[in-house]
């Protein structure tokens, strides 16, 4: 062997030496962190630049187009070191690149052994018994049953069914996502979908027996947050916007997946079905509602010409249309319909649409469709709740009462009573008629205990 090759070897094993006396590096503590915070934004589900998924130990064994990303015990031969380290790294190559400390997390692992730690409950935050409150949490989401018996709201950790006179809470529905951003019933009432997860670790949908008030089914996906739960008309499916910019609908029989669109290009917050149930509407921060064929998973057409930030979006209860609001206080009507070939700028002809209602004063937040399809209505972020005229879109009512951002809102099946919430954590009820309150309560039991459980 030549002097060179020994030389080589006695400097390789020299190294591994002291990668072994180093103290050991977690994958699931130390290697993880890393990933979140500089690559796991293109190196995810529905977004695998390069084909490499690093949100898991077992995606990134996989390797990607370029064969294995890691040798274990050769940190030096392995390319995700390689395309991370040096003066100028080819990773990521949007931002700055990783630290010598990051580096040096992942040359470590890698060098002794690229072992996987990953605990088998890793991101599952089921509390053991309901959440103690000391202060009321925001309500991010609101949902009155289709049999008038309940009105779901959300907590911590938790969907609260009230009795709709406020006098009772008659159910806790204790989950895993510490956050819940939607909620929806079935079309007969059965089952309560919820939409959340943990932020930068996983999207949930929850699906509750309401009866029972038991969990059929959870259906985890993406790698974060997920938005604007949707059901089919007949209630097979569900549909629900992603942080990741995707929109997904899964099986409400076994959770599986049944169509995936990528034509987003920001957070997707709202989905609905059409009447015959062939076809979804997705609404998204990138300022576009989009039609998609569920069959084929293909974008059909932009359903309006992109204007604002759309943040919500409700159907009518038995036409194929559709309301949503953006962040300038925005509300526009358009049916279920391509908008009609591509437009030029300032070209505001659109097939699909039907008409505004009033510009409310802030961002909305939320939106709602009278069961009986005469009314629509708005939650804003400054604390401004309006009654609309479908048929118009004129103003019939503003209800007043809220301290601080408006985010949801629910009608009574009879259309004769609107529940409203928000980050007062109250929830205010009030006749539609006459935009006049009825009553207002608590959304959840508070307590004085100093060991009351921390709230987000």
């Amino acid at each position: 062997m030549k002097t060179s090759a020994r030389l080589l070897l006695c400097l390789l094993a020299l190294s591994l030496s002291a990668f072994a006396d180093d103290p050991a590096v977690s994958f699931y503590r130390d290697v993880v962190p890393v990933f979140k915070r500089n690559c796991n934004a293109c190196h995810r589900p529905g977004k695998t630049k390069g084909q490499l998924d690093l949100t898991s130990f077992t995606a990134l064994t996989k390797g990607g187009k370029h064969g294995e990303a890691v040798k274990v015990g050769d940190a030096h031969g392995s390319k995700l070191w390689q395309n991370i380290s040096g003066d100028e790294p080819e990773m990521p190559n949007e931002g700055d690149p990783l630290t010598k400390e990051e580096v040096a997390i992942i040359e470590r692992w890698i060098a002794q052994g690229a072992k996987d730690d990953t605990p088998a409950d890793a991101g599952i935050h089921k509390l053991s018994s309901p959440p103690v409150y000391s202060a009321l949490p925001s309500i991010s989401a609101l949902a009155w049953s289709p049999d008038g018996s309940v009105i779901a709201v959300t907590g911590y950790h938790e969907v609260l069914l009230h009795s709709t006179d406020g006098e009772r809470i008659v159910g806790r529905l204790v989950g895993y996502s510490p956050s819940i951003s939607a909620l929806a019933f079935s079309p007969d009432g059965k089952l309560l979908a919820t939409a959340g997860g943990a932020t930068s670790e996983y999207g949930e949908i929850q699906l509750w027996d309401v009866a029972a008030q038991k969990l059929v089914r959870s259906i985890r996906t993406s790698n974060d947050t997920v938005f604007g739960v949707s059901f089919s008309p007949n209630g097979t499916r569900v549909a629900v916007g992603c942080a990741d910019k995707l929109v997904r609908v899964f099986a409400v029989a076994d959770g599986t997946e049944v169509m995936k669109c990528d034509n987003h290009i920001d957070w997707v917050f709202g989905t609905a079905f059409s009447n015959d149930g062939t076809r979804l509407v997705s609404a998204s921060r990138d300022r576009a509602v989009k039609l998609i064929d569920i069959a084929s998973g293909h974008l059909i057409d932009d359903v309006n010409r992109a204007r604002d930030c759309v943040q919500c979006l409700a159907r009518h209860p038995r036409e194929d249309l559709v309301v949503f609001g953006d962040d300038k206080g925005g509300i526009r009507i358009h049916k279920m319909e391509p908008r009609g070939g591509r437009l030029a700028e300032g070209d505001d002809k659109e097939n699909s649409f039907i008409r505004e209602c009033e510009r409310m004063p802030g961002p909305v937040h939320g939106l709602a469709w009278s069961a009986d399809g005469n009314l629509i209505g708005a939650a804003c972020s400054t604390g401004e709740v309006r009654l609309f005229k479908a048929a118009d879109g004129k103003r019939l009512a503003t209800l007043k009462g809220h301290e601080g951002a408006a985010f949801a809102l629910a009608f009574s099946p009879g259309s004769t009573r609107v529940a409203t919430a928000g980050y007062d954590g109250r929830i205010h009820l009030f006749d539609t008629a006459k935009g006049e309150p009825i009553r207002t309560f608590d959304s959840v039991p508070l307590t004085t205990l100093s060991a009351a459980t921390p709230q987000p």
